[in-house]
């Protein structure tokens, strides 16, 4: 390095001090540019690459594509120590590599497209730019065949282009260390099928050739079978969306002109119950339901407000005493409001609106809390959040809250959420017998196992089959139980078994009891209802009233 300092700092001018560094004080014959062979040791700032010494020359390297700059000080300070007089005899030196090139062989011009080294961009290639799917002919004996790939330059092309050698570059003149060019990278599943094979593997054989031929067209079929079929099924979609979509808007006018204007002799009508089973226009759905349910009650949204103020006021003592045991001796069951924090992050958590932070977090406390401290008899319990929910997508606060509070005071709602035992039991023993009547197999099936309606209607009934079923297809199941009253809960439990009886009828009790804990989320309310519809509320004669009553 010391040598390379003192030949950056003045460069000799003429050819015998060139000669001198060679250090060994052996003149080189002018013109003889094997002699560099023999010489001992060279200092490691001699170019032994094409290009020219001179820090001004335009050589094969363009100073002004920053791709192809040095990338380091050491190269710049051999160019600069490089001599700029050099004699006719020793210009060969500087002029060409320490090994010879292989000549180019006769042929047109590359037209590849332009590749990439590893700092910066390779210039264009002369000529235009080939298909990716150019199958190029080696020099190899037999005339194989490989894909060819322009966007990548191989090491052969490399050097030629920067003028330098690699470490593992080997010279022409042995033949077994030459490199060849076997790399094979296939652009597609088509290039692997019908194109030869690399200079490197057996050729295809005609047969195999046809064979893969034969293979590719028939991928390419199935392919477009596929895609047809895509096709042809969002087409169905989107002619059952445009369907229904016309049948909403339809029947929303009927219900805004013709039903809620004259809602008390038009809700029994045939033709209003028809329209209610097919399920109610989202913009009609929260003001029908407000009118079935009634209200019984007598609840005003200025009761709504004074019962939420008080909830309000727990929940601050609640903050302030840190613990909710102290009010445990209240005879009274508002002591659960700090239980609602709870359930309401585990309320529909798949859409992000009830969860703390949601739009609807605040809303679905306030009606909880009102009710805990308007009803402190029954307190909060685990699967109101769901209904309430329910209620606040369909209904403004103080109207959810209205609904909600007469809901809950429905007869079998009371029941279940007050857990009276012996109420549960006739409700319980009252499906099961229409259970056995409309399918005997599937209820002997459940008997075998000893799984009893309780481990599965519990969680149906208490949330209103919001949080079993998918959110769509609850508020159908809402809308008819707004219309026909608790023995429709008790159906839909029989038409759900009915939809996938021939499931159930493989299962054990645990794959039961988890299966119709979480009902699959793709299935359809049309397949549902149809189901419903099919199932029969009449035992020995008797209808569901009776059954229950007896």
């Amino acid at each position: 390095m010391e040598e390379a300092e003192e030949a950056g700092n003045g460069a000799p001018a003429d050819g015998n001090d060139v000669n001198a560094e060679t250090g060994d004080g052996a003149a080189l014959p002018n013109g003889d540019a094997g002699a560099l062979r023999a010489v001992g040791t060279l200092p490691r700032f001699r170019s032994c690459d094409s290009s020219p010494l001179s820090p001004q020359s335009n050589g094969p390297e363009d100073p002004g594509d920053p791709g192809l700059r040095p990338r380091n000080t050491f190269e710049v300070n051999r160019r600069q120590s490089a001599p700029d007089h050099v004699p006719s005899g020793d210009k060969k030196l500087f002029t060409r590599g320490l090994f010879s090139k292989r000549q180019a062989e006769a042929g047109p011009p590359s037209q590849s497209a332009p590749g990439w080294k590893l700092f910066g961009k390779v210039p264009l290639r002369e000529g235009g730019q080939k298909d990716s799917r150019t199958i190029q002919q080696d020099r190899n004996p037999g005339n194989f065949t490989s894909v060819s790939t322009p966007n990548l330059l191989g090491t052969g092309e490399y050097e030629a282009r920067t003028g330098k050698l690699s470490p593992t570059a080997v010279p022409d003149g042995c033949p077994h260390g030459r490199r060849k060019n076997l790399e094979f990278q296939p652009l597609s599943t088509t290039a692997l099928i019908l194109e030869d094979r690399p200079a490197n593997l057996p050729a295809k054989s005609s047969e195999e050739a046809q064979r893969h031929r034969q293979e590719y067209d028939e991928m390419v079929a199935e392919a477009k079978k596929r895609e047809l079929k895509d096709a042809r099924r969002k087409v169905k979609q989107m002619k059952e969306r445009f369907r229904q979509e016309d049948i909403i808007a339809n029947t929303m006018v009927v219900w805004n002109t013709e039903i809620l204007p004259n809602w008390e002799s038009m809700r029994n009508t045939r033709r209003a119950r028809d329209l209610w089973w097919q399920g109610l226009p989202p913009n009609v759905r929260g003001r029908v339901w407000s009118l079935a349910v009634g209200n019984e009650l007598n609840i005003t949204p200025e009761l709504y407000e004074i019962f939420l103020s008080r909830a309000k006021e727990r929940w601050k003592s609640f903050s302030e005493t840190g613990s909710e045991a102290e009010m445990a001796s209240l005879a009274d069951r508002e002591s659960s409001l700090d239980l609602i924090k709870l359930d309401i992050a585990r309320t529909f958590p798949s859409l992000f609106i009830f969860q703390k932070g949601g739009p609807y977090h605040d809303l679905l406390h306030s009606v909880l809390g009102a009710y805990t401290c308007y009803r402190p008899d029954v307190g909060y319990v685990q699967g109101m959040s769901f209904i309430a929910a329910v209620l606040i997508l369909n209904l403004e606060e103080a109207d959810a809250f209205i609904a909600f509070a007469n809901l809950l005071n429905k007869p079998c709602q009371m029941a279940f959420f007050r857990v009276d035992h012996e109420l549960m039991l006739k409700y319980f023993a009252a499906f099961e017998a229409f259970f056995e009547e409309n399918l005997p197999r599937l209820c002997e099936h459940f008997r075998g196992y000893s799984l009893t309606p309780d481990l599965y209607l519990i969680d149906w009934i208490f949330t209103l089959y919001s949080k079993s079923l998918p959110l769509d297809v609850a508020c159908r199941v809402w809308d008819v139980f707004c219309r026909d009253g608790e023995e429709f809960l008790f159906r839909t439990g029989l038409g759900i078994l009915r939809l996938y009886e021939d499931v159930l009828l493989q299962m054990d009790f645990i794959h039961i009891a988890q299966f119709l804990t979480r009902l699959p989320e793709d299935m359809a309310s049309e397949n549902l209802f149809s189901c419903i519809s099919s199932t029969q509320m009449v035992s020995g004669n008797r209808k569901w009233t009776q059954v229950f009553n007896s």
